[in-house]
């Protein structure tokens, strides 16, 4: 996603940010008086400190953290004009799947590291491309801040119930805990009992070293508790539903 936004911005200004606009203004003629938006941690770009607060500067490294920015933007400028109430939602790493089975992560191409580490703990991929191992961290590969799907619709939840029209709010979503690349590989050895192989590749551009979240602001305003933090359990339920779903929802 990240790197793919550098190589071709186009679509990324395009879905983040053009198509945005034309359904804000669609909103406001039909009356629509709060939005929440999914952003992403992305906005901060290389961190200044950590774990990163909602006030770090936000000086986004790709074009996909600069439209999800430039949208924010667009949905203040919205509520100064027109009273309309948002929470920009800035995700750190969105992972797991749910608990239940019910539903998990597919995508087509697929960019993230679990679903594509577990792939190759089913065969579909010969080894795990891991993009620079050369980082300024303790293993040298970029380290992360994964938060469960499930919490983060909980926190969805929470947040809607706390805003009202006229009010622009801004959340980190983290579990305030960084891993490495290499510890979520090793994680998933552990988890599915498989071997993994690993191909180390080049720098990705556009990619920062550390992105660590500090949730303090949803956890004292909307009560927002993570009971699925634990990288294990966020790696298992992925696992989970990937080998019930090795097609993906194209079983």
């Amino acid at each position: 996603m990240v790197g793919d936004s550098v190589r071709e911005p186009g679509p990324y200004y395009d879905t983040n940010l053009l198509k945005p606009l034309t359904m804000l203004e669609a909103l406001r003629k039909a009356g629509v008086s709060r939005l929440i938006f999914s952003s992403t941690a992305t906005v901060y770009g290389e961190p200044q400190e950590v774990p990163i607060t909602e006030d770090h500067p936000t000086q986004p490294l790709n074009p996909y953290g600069r439209t999800k920015l430039a949208f924010e933007g667009a949905l203040e400028s919205w509520r100064r004009a027109y009273g309309l109430g948002y929470a920009a939602l800035r995700y750190f790493n969105a992972s797991g799947a749910d608990p239940e089975g019910r539903v998990g992560e597919d995508h087509h191409p697929e960019t993230h590291l679990i679903p594509n580490v577990l792939a190759v703990a089913l065969g579909r991929q010969s080894a795990l491309r891991l993009f620079g191992g050369d980082y300024p961290t303790s293993d040298g590969t970029c380290i992360r801040d994964y938060v469960h799907v499930a919490d983060l619709a909980r926190a969805h939840v929470l947040t809607l119930e706390r805003l009202q029209p006229g009010e622009g709010l801004i959340y980190n979503l983290g579990n305030a805990r960084g891993h490495s690349v290499r510890e979520v590989i090793e994680t998933a050895r552990k988890v599915t009992g498989h071997v993994i192989p690993v191909e180390v590749c080049p720098r990705r551009p556009g990619d920062a070293a550390v992105l660590v979240a500090s949730a303090e602001r949803a956890e004292r305003d909307l009560g927002w508790e993570r009971r699925l933090s634990d990288l294990p359990t966020i790696v298992e339920t992925a696992w989970r539903w990937r080998r019930e779903h090795p097609q993906g929802y194209g079983d």
